[in-house]
């Protein structure tokens, strides 16, 4: 990936920031041939001369989905001798070192011989390297695995820290986790400084047993337990926020079914006259302090939930602050207008990436708040059977699709299977 920035101490930040990154080197030249390679880095000598009298140097030769082999990766090295660099060749400490990268296209699943398309590559890129990404060491900090508060839904440590990174966490920042859960996402923004804020309809998630809430005890082996504000226990349909624009981002990884489905107050039926009374008298009688009220619930539709995520976001965050989430989408069915069926006035898509599981997917969506004004608490009410039926998402009734094994209509599992005769 070849990006612009302003100066050489941005790209330092981001080697130090971002998860995905292994090595950011500044740009020289590149080309489909070595020999427009050359042409190009010759152009910008300016770049490369001040290296020329005494710097001790090294090379790097590699490539993207493929392995050069050694005798070629000397010759590429062999081929750069027009910079007539002077000084000696350090391999374990040098002042400045050169990388040569080829990209080959992904031939991941296909037999081929050892060196089988060496030389074939789509572009070759040459630069000197800035600095090695220092972030990836945060994936063990935050090894789940290693935490000393955890479920079964908890986000593994790289996602976290990427969503972390897009809600563009940093000192000064406060963040909302209106599905806390078990608080993956709390751990890695906090960690980069952001004040956190966490909810959930559950609270049994966040606080685990014990009289310190599970969160705050992971809180507190990361070392951020000051910057976890508060934890609360409420339905994000029915939250006791009174103005909005208050948050910088929200981030969430809102339940879709497959290890837990979405809830929301509420009863699946409403209740006849005979047994609406019965509940009035018994809430009515006498009872003790230790018999906990457990409000009813019923399911939250994934395509319901999206658009009252997007709806709640854009009347907490402030301007241009951000919403990131996961949202799971069947791989077969999904096209792009999805995203936008759940988008409003005031908001925009700027981010949506996939991780792909296969026949399904979840992606990473980064929403930006474009509005300046202020705009008014959501009602969260949907029309169960609309008359006009625009665009079916690929997101609708993900559950009922999971566990089906997503067949689609009036496919059996006869049709799946292998006839032998």
């Amino acid at each position: 990936m070849v990006i612009g920035l302003d100066h050489e101490d941005n790209a330092l930040i981001l080697a130090r920031r971002c998860i995905l990154v292994k090595f950011v080197y500044e740009f020289y030249g590149q080309g489909s041939t070595y020999d427009e390679l050359h042409t190009s880095t010759r152009k910008n000598e300016a770049k490369w001369a001040s290296y020329i009298p005494e710097a001790s140097f090294r090379f790097i030769v590699t490539a993207h989905n493929h392995k050069i082999p050694q005798f070629r990766q000397r010759t590429v090295v062999e081929s750069f001798a027009y910079m007539n660099l002077l000084g000696r060749i350090e391999m374990k400490n040098p002042q400045v070192v050169f990388g040569c990268f080829e990209e080959y296209t992904n031939r991941n699943g296909i037999v081929r011989g050892r060196h089988e398309g060496d030389g074939h590559f789509r572009q070759a890129y040459f630069g000197r390297l800035l600095e090695e990404g220092s972030a990836r060491h945060l994936v063990g900090k935050f090894d789940v695995k290693k935490r000393v508060y955890y479920g079964n839904t908890s986000m593994e440590a790289e996602i976290s820290l990427l969503m972390a990174n897009q809600t563009l966490a940093a000192p000064g920042k406060l963040i909302y986790d209106p599905f806390m859960g078990t608080g993956s996402m709390a751990y890695t923004t906090s960690h980069f400084g952001a004040l956190v804020f966490g909810s959930d309809i559950d609270g049994r998630q966040m606080r685990g047993k014990g009289t310190t809430p599970g969160v705050m005890r992971a809180a507190r082996q990361y070392g951020t337990e000051s910057r976890i504000l508060d934890l609360c226990t409420f339905d994000m349909t029915r939250n006791p926020w009174r103005c909005g624009s208050l948050f910088d981002a929200i981030v969430t990884d809102p339940p879709y079914g497959v290890r837990a489905g979405a809830k929301r107050l509420g009863r699946k039926k409403e209740m006849s006259g005979d047994k609406l009374k019965q509940m009035l008298e018994y809430r009515n009688l006498p009872r003790t302090d230790d018999q906990p009220y457990f409000p009813p619930t019923k399911p939250y539709e994934l395509s319901h939930l999206a658009v009252d995520l997007v709806l709640f976001a854009r009347h907490l965050l402030k301007p241009g602050g951000r919403l990131v989430f996961f949202l799971p989408t069947v791989t077969d069915e999904y096209e792009e207008v999805d995203i936008q069926t759940m988008l409003c006035e005031g908001m925009e898509v700027i981010a949506n990436s996939l991780q792909d599981f296969g026949s399904w997917g979840r992606r990473l969506i980064t929403i930006r708040k474009t509005m300046e004004r202020d705009y008014e608490r959501p009602s969260f009410e949907h029309q169960e059977s609309p008359t006009v039926i625009t665009h079916i998402p690929a997101h609708k009734d993900f559950r009922e699709k999971y566990f089906q094994g997503f067949k689609k209509e009036g496919e059996t599992d006869d049709q799946d299977a292998v006839v032998r005769s």
